[in-house]
């Protein structure tokens, strides 16, 4: 397997997709539950994943490359394969340049493993399934000794129009102690869940709200908010006044405070900071627009 130098190392610039329009919505492609088709709309919310679990980028052309197109279609097919321990994001550079120009694409094909963020060149050949498989294995096995553990939620397709949701047994004893108003219920319930299977994302942001909804059930809010007018360092500080927003209603003054935190601080700091937000993200729903454009300004703070 020959691997050719990546002229990009450290974090993700992504400057070039914020004024971008999008593509469209990419879903996850056919017949894959751990793949899904980038476009400039999703891309940097499909990063911002990479921080639990790796995210394999695959850059392909089918019209100038066409091998590229059957690299993308099996690393979907491997995805599938290893149950969510990566994420495959798959980017035609032809329909979405802006991603191609903010990692400063050399040629297709190119995979790149991201973890939190930062890009891990893999190669630049269309190499066989069974070779990339095995490459595939490699790094996962390395992130493992590493302490990487984490997976991926399976993306699955949206009911039809029409069609009315389903209920979903697993979350009727936290949504039943919400209620009734019983927060250490609910927060109890919905952290079993999570126990159960840390890649439930419906599990994670109602775990998120209920703790949310338990960090400022006796809070004075005059006094919070003083208190972190007097002391703009603090940052315990700022996420309590952040909380309290999301809580009144003020999501998008919550995570511009967050933001401004993560964007003026460093080290441990600006960690907690930027992990209180990603709380506060799933809280409200990672398809929210207003989370979506928060991830944006989460990404240029970092980056």
């Amino acid at each position: 397997m020959s691997e050719q130098p990546f002229s990009r190392p450290g974090a993700i610039d992504l400057s070039g997709l914020q004024q971008t329009p999008s593509a469209g919505a990419g879903g996850a492609p056919a017949g894959s539950a751990y793949a899904v088709q980038l476009t400039e709309e999703n891309f940097q919310s499909v990063l911002e994943s990479s921080m639990t679990a790796p995210v394999v980028l695959v850059f392909y052309s089918r019209s100038r490359a066409p091998q590229s197109g059957q690299l993308a279609d099996d690393a979907a097919t491997l995805s599938g394969e290893f149950e969510g321990r990566f994420l495959a994001g798959l980017v035609d550079v032809d329909q979405s340049p802006a991603i191609a120009q903010a990692m400063q694409i050399p040629s297709v094909p190119l995979v790149v493993v991201v973890l939190e963020g930062r890009p891990m060149p893999l190669l630049q050949d269309a190499i066989p399934i069974d070779q990339l498989r095995t490459a595939l294995t490699q790094v996962l096995q390395s992130l493992t000794a590493q302490g990487v553990t984490g997976r991926h939620q399976p993306r699955t397709v949206a009911a039809a129009e029409g069609e009315e949701p389903v209920a979903d047994p697993r979350y009727a004893a936290a949504e039943d102690a919400l209620a009734a108003n019983d927060i250490d219920g609910a927060v109890a319930e919905y952290q079993k869940l999570v126990d159960a299977n840390p890649a439930d994302t419906e599990a994670a942001a109602g775990l998120a709200m209920a703790t949310l909804l338990k960090r400022t059930l006796d809070v004075d809010a005059t006094a919070a908010r003083a208190a972190a007018a007097d002391r703009p360092d603090d940052v315990a500080a700022q996420m309590l006044v952040a909380d309290l927003d999301l809580v009144g209603g003020h999501v998008e003054d919550a995570f511009a405070r967050l933001v401004d935190v993560v964007r003026r601080t460093v080290g441990d700091d600006r960690d907690t900071a930027r992990q209180h937000l990603l709380e506060l993200f799933a809280a409200v729903g990672n398809d929210d627009p207003r989370v979506l454009k928060g991830r944006q300004n989460l990404a240029s703070a970092l980056f």
